[in-house]
């Protein structure tokens, strides 16, 4: 197949960040074809999240590795190089692989690099044409800039905390670490684009990247409400600021999501529930209707899907034309044949043994994504690629 290898191939990765934004992105770069090598420290024996655990991969003896799940969830398709930035040695080492890659990727706190000679202004003379992104709490300039970053932090700072869990309940974080996640997303575009201008300029450049930056852009239609009316939105629950019925409902025997999107769509769903008069109700025959009367139109749809085991909505609404969907724990998401069939389980042969990962998305028709290397045991290249005269070289 043309570009089996992936699109990226030949793009040489230094990965010196940690934890979840940079990784992510690195997996990314890696799983479409660029090869990444991530510095890790000695000392710390590695990525801190080697040792968020458990669950951690066992040999066939039962002994524990240090590939933590979480580690795994973002470090496929790396090579691992135990580098000692704090020595002179270390440095230099930094420094010879930096003048082989495309990319350096680092989420140290702004300046935290600039006393080791490693920062994008020290670099950057030596190195002009590097694409050097930087991740950290809150970006390189600003009055916080000084100030530690983590996701928990960074989505309370950035507003998505006060939209998210029961309307009288606390403020509560979305259950994965999403702003890592996204920011991590955004540093993949910005290296693309980077490089883009570098093949046609021959220029690299700085990418400063923010948790919190990433956090705000992502309120979306939430944050446009607010700069739009100045009304500080509520939080719902799982119920939509713009349109009802769009939420998790309660069934006989479990749980069902109704996305109600338009008017057609809410005379069809008032039907099967057996109360079709509510479609030509004035109070709730349009959408904007339905949201200024939300709670008089759940007091009488909650009860009524309620009376339906969960398999009846979904056929029944689903032969209606009206989007509905099940609410599935994580051991029914990765039973159904709709992960299968789009491969987002796969498994990989890892030192310790088979490892179970989530597959990438990404379904490019010509360049399709490739998963080369389990995640690796800490520092289990660092002499192959220390030792070699392309240390990029697969």
């Amino acid at each position: 197949m043309a570009g089996s290898e992936g699109p990226l191939k030949g793009i040489k990765v230094l990965d010196l960040s940690r934890i979840l934004a940079g990784p992510t992105c690195t997996q990314l770069l890696g799983d479409l074809g660029a090869t990444v090598i991530k510095i890790e420290n000695p000392a710390t024996g590695g990525d801190d999240t080697r040792q968020w655990g458990p669950p951690y991969v066992e040999d066939a003896d039962g002994n524990r590795s240090d590939l933590s799940a979480y580690f795994m969830s973002t470090n496929r398709n790396k090579k691992s190089v135990a580098v000692d930035i704090t020595t002179a040695e270390g440095q230099a080492q930094i420094k010879r692989l930096a003048a082989h890659a495309d990319i350096l990727i680092e989420n140290f706190k702004p300046g935290g690099l600039a006393k080791y000679g490693l920062d994008y202004a020290t670099l950057s003379p030596e190195f002009p044409d590097l694409v050097y992104c930087s991740i950290s709490g809150y970006g390189q300039t600003g009055p916080n800039a000084s100030k530690p970053g983590y996701d928990l932090m960074a989505q309370g700072y950035g507003g998505i905390m006060s939209l998210t869990g029961d309307a009288d309940g606390a403020p509560m974080k979305v259950g994965v670490g999403i702003s890592d996640v996204m920011c991590g997303m955004y540093a993949t575009v910005g290296i693309l684009a980077a490089l883009r201008h570098r093949d046609q300029t021959g220029e690299g450049q700085q990418i400063d990247l923010a948790l919190v930056d990433t956090q705000v852009s992502w309120l979306i239609n939430e944050g446009v409400n607010y700069l739009t009316s100045g009304e500080v939105p509520q939080r719902r629950g799982n119920g939509h600021p713009n349109i009802v019925p769009y939420d998790v409902y309660e069934t006989a025997d479990g749980h069902v999501i109704l996305a109600v999107g338009n008017d057609g769509q809410f005379r069809r769903f008032c039907e099967f529930i057996g109360h079709p008069e509510l479609a030509d109700d004035p109070r709730f025959a349009t959408n904007p209707a339905r949201l200024e009367n939300r709670d008089a139109l759940n007091a009488v749809l909650r009860p009524a899907v309620q009376t339906y085991a969960t398999a009846t909505v979904i056929d029944e609404l689903e032969t209606r034309k009206v989007p509905v969907g099940p609410v599935q724990t994580l051991d029914q998401v990765f039973a159904t044949n709709q992960v299968a069939a789009r491969q987002m389980q796969i498994a990989m042969q890892a030192a310790p043994g088979e490892v179970k990962l989530i597959g990438n998305p990404l379904k490019l028709s010509r360049t399709p994504v490739t998963y080369r290397s389990a995640p690796p045991v800490f520092g289990a290249d660092t002499q192959t690629v220390l030792n070699a005269e392309n240390p990029f070289e697969d």
